[in-house]
């Protein structure tokens, strides 16, 4: 068995300290949430071209939005037959509503809005 330096597990739990993940990273709830086959995921994504244009053009949308989070910017949008589907956690109703907006204008029929804001 291979022996890890103090020093190197030291650094590492400082490290995940100083980026905040100090908080359990628990998401199991979720995870059985999506099992369940009621709720989107990104495997249900469509192949259709139009849908992925949808896709694609809100994406570039969110990412250029330089007043959006990073959680924000890595939110799940799912089109399937125009309708986009938008879900993870972003840090407030603003980024909630700004996601949606831009869904909307890269050609959604409708957008069903599942972000969830993180609690302080």
């Amino acid at each position: 068995m291979k022996k890890i330096p103090l020093t190197l597990l030291i650094a590492t739990a400082l490290a995940s300290h100083a980026f905040g993940q100090t908080t359990d990273k628990d998401n199991t709830a979720n995870n059985a949430r999506d099992r369940d086959g009621e709720t989107l995921t990104s495997g249900d994504q469509s192949n259709d071209p139009a849908d992925l244009k949808i896709t694609a053009e809100a994406r570039k949308m969110v990412v250029a939005d330089k007043d959006l989070s990073m959680g924000a910017k890595n939110v799940k949008i799912i089109t399937v037959a125009g309708v986009v589907t938008l879900r993870g956690p972003v840090d407030s109703e603003a980024e909630k509503t700004a996601i949606a907006k831009y869904a909307k204008k890269a050609g959604a029929t409708s957008v069903t809005n599942q972000l969830e804001v993180k609690k302080p």
